[in-house]
């Protein structure tokens, strides 16, 4: 049989066709516009997702057996505020994660509400991407598109919507709302209360990997598909690659050295730590994760590469970086703010140690072991909760870097494992609907058999102790200088 994918990013559509051994047969990207309509506002149009997912459906089934198509599960970018009306139109256009307009919004929920209670509410602390402070920016700066909305839902939500008419969402998603409960699995009333929003205007909730419905009659004809073609409820883009990563199960770990970078772990368990530092997510295996997300990972190389450097090269950067462990400067990786583990929009990025006798390699080096020195911090905290993680996976562009996967593997202590098939939440997604129709009895034993490790990086336990020295230094920097940069 043969599953599709869906990766509903930020700049395109990412659709790919997995037979039932995990083998992609095709993949089609399609790209759509964003908006910028003001400083630090981001949105897009939910139409577009929408066309461009048709148009790269029906380019993705020619040339494959289509009546072997039993399901379709989708991936997506997380916090969207998608808002609908009693007729199914958009309200507005769609206000992403990267937007940054809910200042006012998000210092109410901390400071106002409390961040105490928000995480008795949802596990987790407002951060300016979810979606509780859009609906209150929406309801303060727009009351009549506020009045007028029936329906809201996330991104892949409304792909799920538009194909299948199942007003639905999952729990890994929906954990990026701050309006679920996340331990419990279930809408906050208090947070309902708190946006003026009722229980009919959000959708049913589902585990990621259940069938949610069957694609439209009209629209199975279009595509020449079968109308008995499944679609589960897919998952956030984070909790979709986790999945396609085979990072499901107790301990189980992934970084992201993609435009952010997050440490991802799996939990068989609810855990919340104590300063809200990592996010506290539903996963889309039915249990849950942690995770850490960074505002700037591989971004940061690309600054420097791009904008620094001017030069495009990167691996020829790369080639005379020898000393590792050994590196005077420091590179502080806060290009756009921080949120995990700080959760400080004001933090920049610096460049700490540099002497006369500095050079371009070490600079170089400094911001790619910066990089890592901060997701460390991530893992750090989930070290003291008491999870033991030793070894990861490792996926985004960053990973395509030797040095970088090495630098992972001894400033974290742990094996970097690199996997054969390397496509995000679009191969989470596929492997959820395979679920979905019955191929696997669980996501667990899908991505077990389906997802293959072809390299492994070891720690050396002389570079280990020369990293633990460097990484014990870091963190000193941040607590050092952050009365600075509030001011």
């Amino acid at each position: 049989m043969i599953y599709i994918g869906i990766d509903l990013g930020t700049s395109a559509v990412k659709l790919l066709a997995m037979d039932e051994k995990g083998v992609i047969q095709k993949v089609v990207t399609k790209e759509y516009p964003l908006y910028f309509p003001h400083p630090g506002w981001s949105e897009q149009n939910p139409a577009d997702w929408y066309e461009q997912t048709m148009e790269g459906l029906k380019e993705l089934i020619s040339g494959i057996d289509a009546s072997k198509v039993a399901g379709i599960g989708a991936g997506g970018q997380m916090h969207g505020l998608v808002a609908l009306d009693e007729k199914d139109q958009v309200v507005r256009p769609a206000i992403l994660w990267n937007d940054g307009r809910t200042g006012k919004q998000t210092d109410y929920l901390n400071k106002v509400v409390g961040k105490e209670q928000l995480s008795k509410y949802t596990a987790n602390i407002a951060f300016a991407g979810f979606t509780a402070p859009k609906i209150l920016w929406m309801k303060e700066n727009e009351p009549e598109l506020f009045a007028k909305t029936a329906k809201i839902m996330l991104p892949k939500d409304y792909i799920n919507y538009r194909l299948s008419g199942a007003f639905c969402t999952d729990y890994s998603d929906a954990s990026g709302m701050l309006l679920l409960d996340v331990e419990h699995k279930c809408w906050s009333k208090q947070m309902m209360e708190i946006c003026g929003i009722r229980r009919e205007q959000l959708p049913r909730l589902y585990e990621s990997y259940e069938v949610v419905g069957t694609l439209k009659p009209e629209l199975a004809a279009f595509l020449g598909l079968s109308p008995e073609v499944k679609l589960v409820a897919g998952a956030g883009d984070n909790a979709a690659a986790a999945v396609g990563t085979g990072t499901v199960g107790e301990g189980r770990c992934n970084i992201s050295l993609g435009t952010s970078g997050t440490i991802f772990i799996s939990s068989r368990n609810f855990r919340v730590d104590d300063n809200n530092a990592l996010h506290s997510f539903d996963h889309a295996d039915g249990y849950y994760h942690l995770m850490g997300c960074m505002l700037s990972a591989a971004s940061c190389n690309k600054w420097w590469m791009d904008e620094i450097l001017r030069t495009k090269d990167y691996a020829k950067e790369q080639e005379k970086i020898e000393k590792l462990g050994e590196n005077h400067v420091f590179f502080l990786p806060y290009l756009m703010g921080e949120r995990s583990p700080h959760n400080d929009p004001d933090a920049r990025a610096m460049f700490v140690g540099m002497t006369m006798d500095t050079t371009r390699e070490d600079m170089t080096q400094a911001v790619l072991e910066g990089v890592i020195f901060g997701l460390r911090d991530s893992l750090e905290v989930a070290r003291k909760l008491g999870i033991q993680v030793e070894r990861t996976k490792i996926c985004g562009g960053g990973a395509k870097s030797p040095l970088w996967k090495k630098m992972t593997a001894n400033i974290l202590n742990m094996e970097v494992d690199v996997i054969e098939t390397e496509e995000g939440p679009g191969y989470g997604g596929a492997i959820l609907a395979a679920v979905g129709c019955g191929e696997f009895p669980d996501v667990e034993q899908a991505a077990g058999q389906l997802v293959k490790v072809v390299d492994t990086v070891k720690p050396e336990p002389e570079l280990v102790a020369k990293y633990e020295e460097k990484y014990q230094q870091f963190r000193k920097y941040y607590p050092a200088v952050k009365e600075l940069f509030r001011e």
